[in-house]
């Protein structure tokens, strides 16, 4: 039965085991009170979580989260925000979701009450962060705001929360927000109309299942580029039709020769490089669209001129917005998209310091890294 899926039961304890963050990449163990769930919560038992790269931004520059108005530094926080796991105690009034039930989490629960929030658009809450002392305004995003996933239990607002289904393992369930985070960055440049070409810049967990997602939602021709021959493959495993090792071939050119000159429609850039905006642009066609799912570090020339006389819009996404891990999900309970191939790596809980290790520094060609409780 579900309840005691990896031999583990449902008896909460008053205590639980969590890593928190002390100074930059120095992560510690130690134990925490069991958080209570509130009204539209649930307690989650984590069973497994998955290292992303905004973790290692997190763990190294503080930034994108915020707690208590601040840097996450020496504050208690513990990280970690890709995890599914299993319904351990209800909050008042919520008959969603029973106990027992397998689930995987979005990140971002919205006040509820600001503009965007009432627009949809939940990751961009104008009260994000406020949610701690003084000013609890009811915002939530586990890994950023508030405590995450590095952890035994996490509290989730049930607008985040996706069941997940008998067949589907524990670490492929880790994956529906890298995979939904590409679904929001498809969805903000219109969806993808069945027969439009694409360009998925950067072979990391979210540009591999940007093309995953692309192809499901009818994409044609979908590229790849990258600089590893290995995760490239990867990609024409996930849909890619075409790949471009860009340390062998000019990207741009490549991207023209392939679209008869015309350049593709839209770009997802996921690498984060330092001329990654420029190079889309040059590679988009006229009234074509680019999706910023990465960024560089410092700020960067842009050619803004050219994107003004060629009317390219560029777009840049916050999370995995618009309930697109819904939609993800969608595709992965329907075995359309295989998002195992991207896992590389599995931790027991006590490893979590050597699983971000494998993630940071891609040993052993490390993608996707997996930590499961014991």
């Amino acid at each position: 039965m579900s309840e005691f899926r990896n031999g583990r039961t449902l008896e909460v304890p008053k205590k639980m085991k969590a890593w928190v963050l002390d100074d930059p990449e120095q992560l510690r163990l130690t134990e925490k009170p069991i958080p209570q769930p509130g009204p539209a919560e649930i307690l989650v038992r984590i069973d497994a979580v998955a290292v992303c790269g905004t973790d290692l931004e997190i763990l190294s520059y503080g930034l994108p989260a915020i707690i208590e108005g601040g840097m996450p530094f020496n504050k208690n926080f513990t990280p970690g925000h890709e995890y599914m796991g299993t319904v351990v105690q209800l909050g008042q009034g919520v008959d969603d979701f029973k106990i027992g039930d397998r689930v995987t989490a979005e990140i971002h629960a919205g006040c509820g009450r600001c503009e965007r929030c009432r627009e949809g658009m939940y990751t961009s809450c104008s009260n994000y962060g406020l949610n701690y002392g003084d000013k609890d305004k009811g915002h939530r995003a586990n890994g950023f705001t508030t405590d995450g996933a590095f952890a035994e239990y996490a509290v989730n607002n049930i607008n985040t929360l996706i069941p997940v289904p008998d067949d589907m393992s524990d670490e492929e369930a880790t994956l529906v927000v890298t995979a939904g985070t590409a679904m929001y960055g498809l969805d903000v440049m219109g969806g993808l109309i069945a027969g439009k070409s694409i360009a998925v810049t950067g072979p990391g967990p979210i540009g591999l299942m940007g093309v995953a997602m692309a192809k499901c939602l009818g994409a044609q021709p979908v590229i790849l580029t990258g600089t590893r021959d290995s995760r490239l493959e990867m990609g024409t495993q996930l849909g890619a039709d075409h790949v471009i090792n860009i340390r062998q071939e000019n990207p741009v050119d490549k991207v023209m020769e392939l679209t008869n000159g015309k350049g593709v429609h839209y770009v997802l850039e996921c690498s984060g490089a330092s001329n990654a905006l420029n190079e889309a642009a040059k590679m988009t066609n006229r009234g074509g669209r680019i999706c910023l799912a990465a960024f560089p570090h410092e700020p960067v020339p842009v050619d803004l001129a050219h994107l003004v006389r060629n009317n390219i819009y560029v777009y840049g996404i916050r999370g995995e917005g618009k309930s697109a891990t819904h939609r993800a999900m969608a595709f992965m309970k329907q075995k359309r998209v295989d998002a195992t191939i991207i896992h590389t790596h599995t931790f027991d809980f006590a490893e979590t310091p050597k699983a971000i290790h494998y993630a940071k520094e891609r040993v052993e060609d490390a993608i996707k890294v997996v930590v499961k409780m014991n």
